[in-house]
């Protein structure tokens, strides 16, 4: 039976997802896991790389079971043996030609800074605190520039591979709650540490150094120098990935024989 998992996980202490030869990963904790469930240990694909002390909230896992487990029992079953930091919550069937990341329409991740001149140590790790002052009104018109296909070169960390650098942005805002800032972005592909320069730079804004409209003019300039810093790791979550609607359909059809078998 193949199977889609979802994810959540603090990646304080984790040295990103894919297995490392001398550092932890989270794809080592949850293979780990895996072998002490099956006895066997099961080659995993996951949706997206991710760098070391990004977090996720349903960062989706997909693999073949050795032994076949309902997906309902599967959570817990797998959460017995993974650390207080990673949990799976929730277990999926999915066809045979299923996999976590090249099935992936698109994805969603949010950032989160804490804009504050005191910590918050209920949040600590988990944010980026900014102590000087942040206009996320002007943070918001600056994101709506990264809206659409675009070449987001300027926007790509440098010693990267990657020849195509086109990618579709379906939406970007910028909201404030009190001290915290929250920017979500869903696009249907992303470069190497794009969405922490897109911070970096809406930063920029929102601290008076550049007007919101110079976004669009960086992006036209497809200069990385342009851009601002690359925002801190530990603001970073995967939020959400999204599949097609047949995939969706062949997953929920696949609970439902799943659940009539049981």
């Amino acid at each position: 039976m193949h199977v889609c998992i979802t994810l959540r996980f603090a990646g304080t202490r984790y040295h990103g997802f894919q297995v490392q030869k001398n550092a932890l990963s989270v794809c080592e904790v949850l293979q780990n896991a895996l072998e002490s469930l099956y006895g066997v240990r099961p080659p995993v694909k996951g949706c997206s790389r991710t760098d070391s002390g990004v977090h996720a909230l349903g960062y989706c896992v997909s693999y073949t079971q050795p032994k076949p487990i309902p997906p309902r029992k599967l959570p817990l079953a797998v959460n017995r043996f993974l650390p207080d930091d990673v949990r799976v919550t929730e277990a999926h069937r999915v066809p045979e030609d299923f996999h976590a990341r090249y099935s992936a329409k698109s994805k969603e991740y949010i950032y989160r800074i804490h804009n504050s001149a005191v910590a918050d140590p209920f949040q600590n790790g988990l944010c980026w605190r900014f102590p000087g002052p942040l206009d996320a009104g002007r943070m918001e018109r600056a994101a709506q520039y990264l809206v659409g296909k675009h070449d987001f070169v300027s926007f790509m960390s440098s010693g990267s591979d990657i020849a195509d650098t086109v990618r579709t942005v379906y939406f970007a805002h910028v909201r404030r709650e009190g001290d915290d800032i929250t920017f979500h972005v869903c696009a249907d592909g992303y470069l190497y540490n794009m969405v922490r320069i897109f911070v970096g730079t809406l930063v920029e804004a929102g601290a008076g150094r550049m007007p919101p409209e110079r976004m669009r003019d960086i992006l036209e300039e497809k200069k990385r120098s342009l851009a601002g810093d690359t925002a801190p790791a530990q603001g970073l979550f995967l939020y959400k990935v999204n599949y097609s609607e047949e995939e969706a359909g062949n997953t929920q059809a696949a609970q439902e024989i799943t659940a009539k078998q049981e």
